[in-house]
């Protein structure tokens, strides 16, 4: 018997990450059912031109917030092995290493804003130039502090979150599901997807279920938009810390 065995976990990413959590949650022997709640796509070329970007050579340090903003936005390296890069989390330092590229400047504990500035590398940083490549709409908090300490920010949108649109017949399967009772854990790996799990889909039902959240922030930021249900908390948001968590509440469960 796998460990999983008899637990149907909704999974809410975006669809070209969906499926690697599946994969993982599925050889740990449970059901999966997915539903993206929101698509990430790329930002219009105005937004990331070169001509904005300016010479790569000014900039003191080139920040990249996600592993989708190295996705969308590692093109604006032009291949460059002598910069130097700062990545907010390991998820994000493994995507710059499979484009190629050397991580200076990460967390050691954490995946998040706060992690990162904490670094020692980024307590003086007055006079620096500093590229953040970044989603569109998300925390500000990065290029607040920065310039707080003295720098000069440049920020780059590369990727936006936009939220899906559930056909009916999905809607209606994720329900019949959580009624039935095969249903039992729903992902929500950011706080937009959470929100916009809120709003979609019966919070009645919603809250039936235990959320997986990456991380104390996010189980807040969702509470205060209103979720009731019971949280399982991962030590990030990558695939296997997800799985881990999982496990975890799984084998706690059952010694219960």
């Amino acid at each position: 018997m796998l460990p999983l065995d008899g637990i149907g976990v909704l999974v809410t990413r975006p669809e070209q990450q969906a499926m690697s959590l599946c994969r993982l949650l599925e050889a740990q022997g449970a059901a999966t059912l997915r539903l993206p709640a929101i698509e990430i796509k790329p930002c219009g070329k105005r937004h990331m031109s070169n001509a904005r970007v300016g010479q790569l050579d000014d900039f003191n340090l080139i920040v990249f917030t996600s592993a989708n903003a190295v996705r969308f936005g590692s093109a604006l390296l032009e291949q460059r092995q002598d910069l130097t890069l700062a990545a907010i989390g390991p998820a994000t330092a493994r995507a710059l290493n499979q484009f190629g590229y050397r991580v200076a400047v990460q967390p050691e504990a954490g995946f998040d804003s706060e992690s990162l500035l904490i670094h020692p590398q980024l307590e003086q940083i007055s006079g620096q130039r500093i590229l953040l490549i970044k989603g569109s709409n998300g925390r500000r908090l990065l290029e607040q502090e920065f310039v707080r300490r003295g720098a000069q920010v440049v920020s780059i949108d590369v990727y936006e979150r936009t939220p899906t649109q559930p056909s009916a017949a999905e809607l209606a399967a994720v329900q019949s599901n959580i009624e039935a009772g095969r249903l039992h854990v729903i992902t929500a790996t950011s706080v937009d997807i959470g929100s916009r799990l809120l709003e979609m889909v019966s919070r009645a039902e919603l809250h039936k279920l235990r959320w997986l959240v990456p991380g104390e922030r996010v189980a807040a930021a969702l509470r205060r938009r209103g979720l009731l249900a019971p949280v399982v908390t991962a030590a990030s948001a990558d695939d296997q810390d997800l799985v881990a968590a999982l496990l975890r509440w799984r084998s706690d469960e059952s010694d219960a």
